[in-house]
């Protein structure tokens, strides 16, 4: 039976995705599972994979296009099979059931057959706002906030289309710089006004809503790191390069075991209530070209500080190569943020929602320590928790540094 390829939801505030490229050709066969098509997220570019075996029979979007999450992209199912009902019964722009408006006939060059795009009209017959536009269209329109009823729709019956509401958006920049780039406008002199991308933009509109909607406070631990590093180093002397730890896993390992004692750190606000989440997934912010992202070691707690490393490891790869998984940045409920590689001293983060912390970590570095008395040299690592004040509170926070800390300084407790 035919089925529709949709577009997964990559994250827990992703609205849309960009369909990238199709991997797949009309009419091969494919396998559950199987990569069918590249797409884009916020966060990263990622690889689709079909929800179902059978034969690709129809494409219904084209590269480039923007989805919204549960969209569908195309439609798989035995060979020959007649689709006309599914394309029927697909949602409009406000989610109700669409007809059959008209016909946009796309020849297939390939396949010598003609392919019907389908324009979305509510069952009354009218259209939203009056204006007869693609969803794709209006939605970019919303976002750049163009009044569609200005635009001239070159699609059949006057619709508008992407293309139309970009050529608009494009029109109007050349009125105010007579001498556009691609990639740069002028600003001023010497000034150049640089786009953000998409990642960028999903970076600045999560941050400026976790500072200004979520009240943060902050509690700073200085770790001695002596014998973690000296365990570490012996642990690696064991293992084949792929597994060696890093001291980020260390640390990743000893976060999950102290968020077991403390539940409200290894939650999310949910207004009127808080959700204690069963699994501790921790993720790991990880540094791209133009910004951050965060993979997420499931079951961290129980997991064996091989097995982090492993995966943190391949993750990361993923991520810097542009081949990420969907499970690679689902379901985090605790994050670690560690600039250590960057000789950082001491900074704090801003709490990744909807989580109700985040751990901030400096270096380890050699420093003038007093034990017992005596004036030495130590390992030592600053560690910043930022707590969700609606969540929990400062001496809850505290006693779980204190469990982090001993949990490190005494660094056997992670082969447990």
């Amino acid at each position: 039976m035919a089925e529709f390829i949709v577009m997964p939801k990559l994250g827990f505030d992703m609205r849309e995705g960009v369909l990238v490229s199709w991997l797949k050709d009309l009419g091969d066969t494919i396998a559950k599972g199987e990569v069918v098509a590249e797409i884009e997220s916020d966060k990263a570019t990622l690889e689709l994979e079909a929800q179902s075996g059978g034969t690709l029979l129809h494409l219904i979007a084209d590269e480039g296009a923007v989805v919204p999450i549960g969209g569908n992209l195309a439609i798989v199912g035995e060979k020959d099979e007649d689709v006309a009902g599914l394309l029927e019964s697909m949602p409009g722009d406000d989610g109700e059931v669409t007809q059959i408006a008209g016909l946009d006939e796309i020849a297939d060059s390939e396949k010598g057959q003609v392919v019907p795009s389908f324009e979305a009209e509510t069952v009354q017959g009218t259209f939203p706002g009056g204006v007869r536009a693609t969803p794709v269209a209006r939605r970019i329109a919303e976002q750049q906030g163009v009044d569609l009823s200005k635009i001239n729709g070159s699609g059949p019956g006057g619709r508008i289309r992407k293309a139309d509401v970009e050529d608009h958006i494009a029109g109007a920049a050349k009125a105010l710089a007579r001498m556009p780039s691609a990639d740069y406008e002028p600003v001023g002199a010497g000034d150049m006004q640089i786009p953000t991308s998409r990642l960028r933009q999903a970076i600045g509109r999560r941050m400026m809503e976790s500072k200004t909607t979520v009240p943060h406070f902050y509690v700073t631990s200085d770790v001695d790191m002596g014998q973690a590093l000296a365990l570490r180093k012996e642990i690696n002397a064991l293992l084949p390069e792929d597994q060696k730890v890093t001291v980020n896993d260390m640390i990743v390992k000893a976060a999950a075991i102290a968020l077991r004692d403390f539940p409200n750190l290894n939650a999310s606000f949910a207004g009127d209530s808080v959700i204690q989440h069963q699994q501790i997934n921790v993720g790991s912010a990880v540094a791209v070209e133009g910004g951050l992202l965060t993979v997420v070691q499931k079951n961290t707690d129980t997991s064996t500080l091989t097995q982090i490393a492993i995966d943190n490891k391949s993750m990361v790869a993923r991520v810097r190569g542009g081949k990420s998984h969907p499970d690679d940045f689902d379901s985090v409920t605790f994050t670690v943020s560690n600039l250590g590689a960057f000789d950082v001293d001491h900074f704090i983060a801003i709490i990744n929602p909807p989580n109700a912390a985040i751990l901030a970590v400096g270096s380890a570095q050699q420093v003038p320590v007093v034990v017992d008395g005596e004036l030495g040299i130590g390992w030592r690592m600053k560690a910043t928790i930022s707590a969700d004040h609606r969540v929990t509170d400062g001496a809850e926070a505290a006693r779980f540094m204190q469990q982090f800390k001993a949990t490190l300084e005494e660094p056997l407790k992670l082969l447990l």
